[in-house]
């Protein structure tokens, strides 16, 4: 397997509805590209505890998502509904950095935890309002999905895995990056620029096409 040219480090936070809207955007920058780039997707909590929460059925959100969710939503044919709930965001970033292990020590499947996870997580609370806060909810969707979800539970109970979501968190902050999506863009391990909230495809086309120049 060749190393990565370019990678690309996602920023997000599970409770942002253009994180989600990204993330067939970047699969398609993922399939263009193949092993030229490297994607990771890392944790940005965007309202840490003692930040409060939204309202779930406060103005500020059916505003937002009537001006640029379901608009932005219907152009790239997904499928999102304001959620009941506005959780803590947490947990879930644990259960991911939890995913990514197991696909580290796991040396025979080619499954990968910490993609489907994510994307079940992002697709629970943007469809059906799970509850990100709650293991035993989280437990269950990485059961549905094959996964250990006793190894789960305990990994969440023990906060494994809190210090991994924090270090993520402060190096956005040393980058500058204060909305999410954030995504940082590296070229052969140098720092190549950042672009911030959800980036149409041509965008990220173009970025990356430009790096690639510059190796040539």
């Amino acid at each position: 397997m060749s190393t990565p040219r370019i990678s690309i480090d996602v920023f997000s936070d599970y409770v942002c509805p253009f994180c989600y809207l990204e993330e067939p955007e970047l699969a398609a920058l993922k399939t263009r590209f193949g092993e030229a780039i490297e994607i990771r997707w890392r944790a940005f909590e965007l309202r840490p505890e003692p930040v409060p929460t939204l309202e779930p059925d406060g103005d500020y959100l059916h505003d937002i998502w009537g001006r640029a969710v379901y608009p932005m939503a219907e152009e790239r044919g997904m499928t999102l509904r304001l959620p009941r709930i506005q959780p803590r965001s947490r947990l879930a970033h644990e259960a991911t950095a939890w995913a990514k292990e197991v696909d580290a020590t796991n040396t025979i499947e080619k499954f990968n935890s910490a993609d489907t996870l994510r994307s079940a997580l992002f697709r629970g609370f943007f469809e059906d309002s799970l509850d990100l806060a709650d293991p035993a909810a989280l437990v269950a969707v990485a059961d549905r999905l094959g996964l250990d979800g006793a190894s789960l539970e305990a990994a969440l109970g023990e906060g494994r895995y809190r210090e991994r979501v924090l270090a993520d968190q402060q190096a956005a902050q040393a980058l500058g990056i204060q909305g999410v999506p954030g995504l940082r863009f590296s070229l052969n391990g140098e720092h190549a620029g950042i672009l911030e909230g959800a980036q149409p495809r041509r965008q990220l086309l173009l970025a990356v096409e430009r790096l690639l120049d510059l190796m040539d």
